[in-house]
């Protein structure tokens, strides 16, 4: 299969693509597979490093700017409508797949223009702008939540899940040993769970010399908080601006504190972690709240809204549970039990429909 997938910008976009890609390269060896984003987006520090071709555009998101600016980006819009239908006219995929994101929407469009199948991916409970515009053109849109149902029409929506990274599934139990706390707020890091680290990392300190941290911050905030670990005390080794090799980030975790994306809540309970989860307040339909609602009425996982993100209450969260390791192990267990696998298959059978009917 000839597959070009369309969207990025964030890991929230970005990997559950990257598990379709991979899985589709696993079970199809013949198959070619084609990225469209961004040059800013992560996409273009992700994928060459995994052998995963991608071709960008030249695009800007819409949401936030007034009337003036958007105006102003209709001349990008159609640049970056005719860069899409070059690269779909040479690549000629049997289907194009749109990941959310403003890359995903002149690809998207550009494919209807072309003819070719269309098939969209939604990974929020509240789909984003993009795909909520575009859906209405697909022939399939697969669902992670069913909730997000109702932003489309009936009858192209499927249930599949959301795909994981390689190596997700392979997840072992919670490690043995000295304990590990994994930090990170999405791709991008998150500056309120960056703040609020470095106010608890001296309400830790009996946990000093056994308890290692591995915090992504995102790339703006990487050197004033490796300088706020080493004035507290503590070793910055572990504070990095993005971690490539999540599967193993949370191989290694005790315990997660990170943002209850889509993405983040499919790994999680994948990978059977317990985790303390901040929910990003501004996301759309505050879907973030919802997810981490659901891991914390299973006993899953704690939620922590972002306006009682206090150093006092959550030094004293993160305390307890690396202390209680029959308590870490109960919410590893609920989360697995929140798991949903098979997401990658799923979605490659309903692109495989589309292209016969195609």
């Amino acid at each position: 299969m000839r597959m070009l997938l369309a969207g990025g910008g964030t890991g929230g976009h970005l990997f559950p693509a990257v598990a379709l890609a991979q899985r589709l390269l696993e079970v199809e060896p013949d198959s070619e597979v084609l990225f469209v984003g961004t040059g800013r987006g992560i996409e273009a520090r992700v994928l060459p490093g995994l052998g995963l071709a991608l071709e960008t555009i030249d695009i800007s998101g819409f949401v936030g700017k007034g009337a003036v600016g958007k105006l102003a980006l209709v001349p990008q819009m159609v640049k970056s409508l005719v860069q899409s239908k070059r690269i779909i006219g040479q690549f000629r995929p049997e289907v194009v797949v749109g990941v959310g994101g403003y890359a995903s929407g002149p690809a998207l469009l550009a494919a209807k223009m072309k003819g070719c199948p269309v098939l969209i991916h939604e990974q929020n409970a509240w789909p984003g702008l993009t795909n909520r515009l575009l859906g209405r053109w697909a022939q399939r849109i697969c669902l992670s939540f069913s909730e997000s149902d109702r932003a489309f029409h009936h009858g192209r929506t499927v249930l599949t899940g959301n795909p994981l990274r390689s190596g997700m599934d392979d997840c072992p139990p919670i490690p043995e040993g000295q304990p590990q706390l994994l930090v990170f707020g999405g791709s991008r890091g998150a500056r309120a769970i960056n703040d609020v680290i470095l106010e608890v990392l001296p309400l830790l300190q009996q946990f000093q010399g056994r308890l290692t941290i591995l915090h992504q911050t995102g790339t703006e905030d990487l050197e004033r908080v490796r300088r706020g670990y080493s004035a507290a005390g503590w070793d910055p080794e572990g504070v990095v601006p993005f971690i490539q090799d999540m599967a193993q980030a949370y191989a290694a975790a005790h315990l997660v504190l990170c943002r209850a994306g889509a993405t983040s809540i499919a790994e999680l309970t994948a990978c059977g972690r317990p985790a303390i989860l901040v929910p990003y307040p501004y996301a759309a339909a505050d879907h973030q709240s919802g997810n981490a609602q659901a891991l914390a009425r299973h006993g899953a996982a704690l939620m922590v809204p972002q306006a009682e993100l206090g150093a006092e209450a959550l030094g004293r969260l993160v305390s307890d549970l690396l202390e209680d390791r029959e308590r870490l192990l109960a919410m590893s267990a609920a989360s697995r039990g929140l798991a949903k696998h098979g997401a990658a298959d799923l979605i490659l059978e309903q692109c495989r429909a589309i292209a016969r009917e195609h």
